[in-house]
């Protein structure tokens, strides 16, 4: 009997410290993680452009529930994905605006290229509500090519009280540019 015990301990420790290393791997490469499908590209004024266009992506940054209108803060991602199978796209503004309509959030700095079939996301924080029921973002995106249109959607979450809410929504072109003989990385007004 005695045998047993220690085999069972012997067997519980390797699990034990099998389980220990793969978090603490897991954890190092989750922090190291650099997304090789996208790549920071500056775009000079000689840049042409085959298409592009403006999206608007409705976002909630809380919604009301009950019937004292009780506010449920809400995670939200913004979701760019790059559907063409064999060319890049280059995202050149994703700009957070809020219920007023002022601006809240510009998200690049610089334009980033986006690889064939990779997608890329941008996150608000459930804590962050400075956007309000009626927040939006607004994705401008270009390529040198002609390219299937992009997918670019938000999903919103929360949970509480062992209860959870979660949505899509998804994005509406708003501005459809084609055969332009230049474009500016600088956001319109």
């Amino acid at each position: 009997m005695k045998l047993y015990t220690h085999f069972f301990l012997f067997i519980a420790f390797i699990f034990l410290a099998s389980c220990t290393s793969d978090n603490s791997l897991k954890s190092e490469s989750n922090t190291n993680q650099i997304n090789p499908s996208q790549k920071v590209v500056i775009l000079d004024k000689n840049f042409k452009a085959a298409i592009g266009q403006t999206i608007y992506v409705p976002i909630y940054s809380y919604i009301n529930h009950s019937d004292q209108k009780k506010p449920l803060n809400l995670a939200a991602t913004l979701s760019i994905r790059n559907t063409d199978l064999n060319r890049p796209m280059i995202i050149t503004s994703v700009r957070y605006y809020g219920s007023t309509g002022k601006l809240v959030n510009q998200y690049l700095k610089q334009a980033i290229q986006l690889e064939p079939l990779a997608s890329t996301d941008f996150f608000v924080q459930r804590s962050d509500i400075s956007g309000g029921l009626g927040a939006n973002f607004i994705v401008e995106w270009v390529a040198q090519t002609e390219i299937t249109e992009p997918i670019v959607e938000a999903i919103m979450i929360a949970t509480e009280f062992q209860q959870g809410v979660s949505f899509i929504s998804p994005g509406k072109v708003i501005k459809t540019q084609k055969n332009n003989n230049s474009l500016s990385t600088k956001p319109s007004s």
